[in-house]
C-alpha cells in the first residue's frame, strides 16, 4: 500500500498547537508537582463531606501530625496567628528532651542518599530557649538530622512568630520515613508552617522528576489551574489567584474540589480523599514561571461568576457589584502578567521576584460552562469580553462549548459563537471536552473535516477511557493512545480549525488517584510518562509548518491506518505520522522521492500494554534511521518519519 503525498491545500499549522492541561487532580499539585514533601504544613486543612449543592467543612488542623515523644502535647490552638489567612497554629508542650511533633507525610518521606533538603518554619518560643531538632526517622532509625538554636533565627514578627531556616542531608536511602520536628529540653513552642523541600527541587518548587518530563514534552501552552479548580464546588471555594500572590506561608488554605468526588450515601459522602487541600504553593506566579521555563505560553482560566455547574447552584448576579470583582480579576490578572514593574499589579509581580513582563496572550473566560434558563453564560462572555477588549485589544479570548461535543449545551453554544463570528477578535477558540472510549476516537477521525473554518477550537480536554476510575494507572493502554494518536492526525489535518489541544488530566499520583487515564504517574520515588505521553511527546516535537495533503486518505483509514503530514519549513523536512491500528504489521511505500528517513516508533506487545510504576518502560519509543523508501510499520504502532 502506497502513501501518496500532495503539496496541495495546505493549511497553516500553529507550532504551539499541543500543550498542557494543569489541574489539581490526583494530588497533581499538593503531593505532586509542587515540590512541598510536608502535609498540612500550617496545621490549617479541613475536613471536606457533602454531595452536590450540600457541602461542608470540618476543622482537621492537626491531619498529618501527631506528638512524639516520652510525655507532652500537641493540639492545634488559635487567637494570635502568624497570619490572618491561616489563623490556626500548633501549641507543642513536651516534659522530656527529645520530644515534639512528626509529620506523616503522605505515605512517608523518600530521601535519597547525599541528598541536601531545605527546612523553612515559623515559631514562637512561649517557654523554649534550647535547640530544635529536625529529622526524618523510621522504625526508630535516624536517617538525616540537623540541630538550629532557637535564637538563630531569621525574621521576627511583631507578636513573636520567628522565621527558621536550615537543612539536613539524608545518610542513606529510605521510603516511608516520618518527619520529626522536635525540642531539646522540655519546653513549650508554637509553630505556624513547617516546610521541607528538596534542594534540587527546580526554582525551588517544582519536583525535579515531574518537572522534566513536563518540559520534555516541548509543550505549546500550559492551560491551568483547571479545570473545576478554577470554579470550585461552592464560589468560596474556587480558585482565587489573588490569594496565591503572596508569600507562602500567608496563601490561604482552600478545600480541594476534588476531596468529594465519589461521594454518596455507599460512603457517607466521605470519601478516602476528604482531606484533600490545596496549599496554594502553586500560584500564579509560580504557573507563569513553570511556562516561561518549560518554553511554553501561559493559558490561565478565570472563573465567571459560577460555582461548577456539575455540583453546585451557587452564582452570583450578573448585575451585582461581585459580578463586577469577577471582570476586574481578569483586567488585574492582565496587568500583574503584563503591566509595567511600576503598575499596581504589575509591581506585584516584580516585587515577587519577575521585573520583565510574562507577556500572556491567552485567556479563558471560564471552564466547562453552559448556557441554561437559570445561568446566563453567554451574557457573562459578552460582559468580559467587553471589558478585556476594551483595555487589552490584544488578548486572545477562549470561549466554552460545554462540558461535551454531544448535547445541546454544545450546539447551543456553537450557535451563540457563529452568531458573533464577524465582530472582530471577539473569540479565538472554542473550548471543547471530550472523554470516550478508543472506538470513538478512531471513528471520528474526520470530526473537524466540515466545521466552519472562521471559528477556531481549543481541544481543551481530550482522552480516551479504555476503563477509568480510581487509582487505575492500567487504564492507560496502549490502544487508548494509538486512538488518541489517530484522533490527532486528524485534528493536525484540521489545523486551520483546531489551533489548540491538550491531553487532560496530566499527572495522578499512585494511590492518591480520583480519575483515570492520566499522562502521567508517579509516586514519591519515581514517575513515568505512560504511552499516552509518548503520543503527546512525539506530536509536540514533531510539528511542522503547514500540512500536505494525503492523496489516499480515505482508503488508507479504511484498512485501519490513519495519516497525516507536513512540512517543516526551519528544517526542510517533510514529516510523516502514520497510525496503525491493526493487529498484523503491515508494509507501506513511501513517496519515490525518500531514499532514507529518521524513524521513532511507539509500540507495545498487546492492546492493554501499559506502563506502571513497578514496568516503567514496558510501552515506549524506539528510534533509528531507515535507508529506503518503504515503512514496515509493527502492529498497534504510531511511527513519525522525517525525510
Amino acid at each position: 500500500m502506497k502513501i501518496v503525498l500532495k503539496d496541495n491545500e495546505s493549511r497553516k499549522i500553529n507550532r504551539n498547537m499541543i500543550g498542557l492541561f494543569f489541574e489539581d487532580i490526583n494530588y497533581a499539585a499538593d503531593g505532586g508537582l509542587y515540590a512541598e514533601m510536608i502535609e498540612n504544613r500550617s496545621f490549617s486543612f479541613v475536613k471536606t463531606v457533602g454531595d452536590w449543592n450540600d457541602y461542608y467543612t470540618v476543622p482537621a488542623g492537626d491531619y498529618g501530625w501527631s506528638f512524639t515523644g516520652a510525655d507532652g502535647y500537641f493540639k492545634v490552638v488559635s487567637g494570635s496567628s502568624l497570619t490572618e489567612e491561616n489563623p490556626d497554629y500548633a501549641r507543642v508542650k513536651t516534659y522530656t528532651e527529645k520530644a515534639g511533633i512528626r509529620n506523616k507525610a503522605y505515605e512517608g518521606l523518600c530521601l535519597k542518599k547525599g541528598a541536601k533538603y531545605n527546612i523553612l518554619f515559623w515559631a514562637r518560643n512561649k517557654a523554649f530557649d534550647g535547640n530544635f531538632v529536625i529529622r526524618a526517622n523510621k522504625d526508630g532509625k535516624i536517617f538525616a538530622e540537623t540541630l538550629i538554636s532557637s535564637s538563630d533565627f531569621r525574621d521576627e514578627k511583631y507578636n513573636f512568630w520567628k522565621m527558621y531556616y536550615t537543612f539536613f542531608t539524608a545518610e542513606e536511602d529510605v521510603k516511608g520515613a516520618e518527619f520529626h520536628l522536635l525540642l531539646d529540653k522540655p519546653g513549650c513552642v508554637e509553630f505556624a508552617y513547617v516546610s521541607l523541600i528538596p534542594d534540587d527541587a527546580v526554582m525551588g518548587i517544582f519536583r525535579k522528576d515531574l518537572f522534566e518530563l513536563l518540559k520534555g514534552l516541548k509543550p505549546g501552552f500550559l492551560r491551568f489551574p483547571g479545570g473545576c479548580i478554577v470554579e470550585g464546588n461552592t464560589l468560596q471555594n474556587r480558585y482565587r489567584y489573588k490569594d496565591s500572590l503572596k508569600p507562602t506561608w500567608e496563601r490561604k488554605t482552600n478545600w480541594n474540589r476534588w476531596a468529594v468526588h465519589g461521594n454518596s450515601k455507599r460512603n457517607n459522602f466521605e470519601s478516602d480523599y476528604a482531606w484533600y487541600n490545596q496549599t496554594l504553593g502553586l500560584g500564579f506566579y509560580e504557573y507563569f514561571l513553570l511556562c516561561e521555563a518549560i518554553g511554553a505560553k501561559a493559558l490561565p482560566v478565570l472563573n465567571v461568576g459560577f460555582a461548577c455547574q456539575y455540583m453546585s447552584t451557587e452564582m452570583v448576579s450578573i448585575e451585582s457589584e461581585e459580578f463586577k470583582n469577577f471582570v476586574k480579576d481578569a483586567l488585574d490578572l492582565i496587568e500583574f502578567a503584563n503591566g509595567d514593574a511600576d503598575s499596581e499589579w504589575g509591581s506585584v509581580r516584580a516585587q515577587m521576584g519577575h521585573k520583565e513582563p510574562f507577556n500572556l496572550e491567552l485567556l479563558g473566560i471560564g471552564n466547562e460552562q453552559w448556557q441554561t434558563e437559570r445561568a446566563d453564560f453567554f451574557e457573562r462572555y459578552e460582559a468580559f469580553e467587553r471589558a478585556i477588549h476594551a483595555k487589552y485589544p490584544g488578548i486572545k479570548l477562549i470561549g466554552s462549548a460545554g462540558p461535551d461535543i454531544t448535547s445541546e449545551k454544545y450546539t447551543a453554544a456553537w450557535d451563540f459563537y457563529r452568531k458573533n463570528k464577524d465582530k472582530e477578535n471577539f473569540v479565538y477558540a472554542i473550548d471543547e471536552h471530550y472523554y470516550v472510549k478508543p472506538e470513538w476516537l478512531f471513528e471520528h477521525n474526520e470530526f473537524y473535516d466540515d466545521y466552519d473554518r472562521k471559528i477556531k477550537v481549543f481541544s481543551g480536554e481530550y482522552a480516551a477511557h479504555p476503563k477509568s476510575g480510581f487509582n487505575m494507572p492500567d487504564s492507560n493502554t496502549l490502544w487508548g493512545a494509538l486512538s488518541e494518536a489517530a484522533f490527532l492526525t486528524g485534528v493536525e489535518r484540521n489545523a486551520d480549525v483546531v489551533v489548540l489541544a491538550s491531553y487532560a488530566p496530566l499527572f495522578a499520583r499512585v494511590n492518591y488517584a480520583q480519575w483515570a487515564p492520566d499522562m502521567i504517574w508517579f509516586d514519591p520515588e519515581n514517575a513515568y510518562g505512560t504511552p499516552s505521553y509518548y503520543v503527546q511527546k512525539l506530536f509536540s516535537s514533531n510539528m511542522g509548518d503547514k500540512t500536505l495533503s494525503v492523496d489516499n486518505l480515505k482508503e488508507l483509514r479504511a484498512d485501519g491506518i490513519y495519516v497525516t503530514a507536513s512540512f517543516d519549513e526551519t528544517a526542510s523536512d517533510t514529516i510523516l505520522k502514520v497510525v496503525n491500528s491493526k493487529e498484523e504489521s503491515v508494509l507501506l511505500e513511501l513517496p519515490e522521492n525518500v531514499s532514507a528517513y529518521k524513524l521513532s516508533v511507539l509500540t507495545g506487545d498487546c492492546k492493554d500494554a501499559c506502563n506502571l510504576i513497578t514496568d516503567r518502560e514496558r510501552v515506549g519509543v524506539t528510534d533509528k534511521e531507515v535507508k529506503g523508501n518503504r515503512l514496515d510499520l509493527p502492529a498497534l504502532s504510531f511511527a513519525v518519519l522525517r525525510f
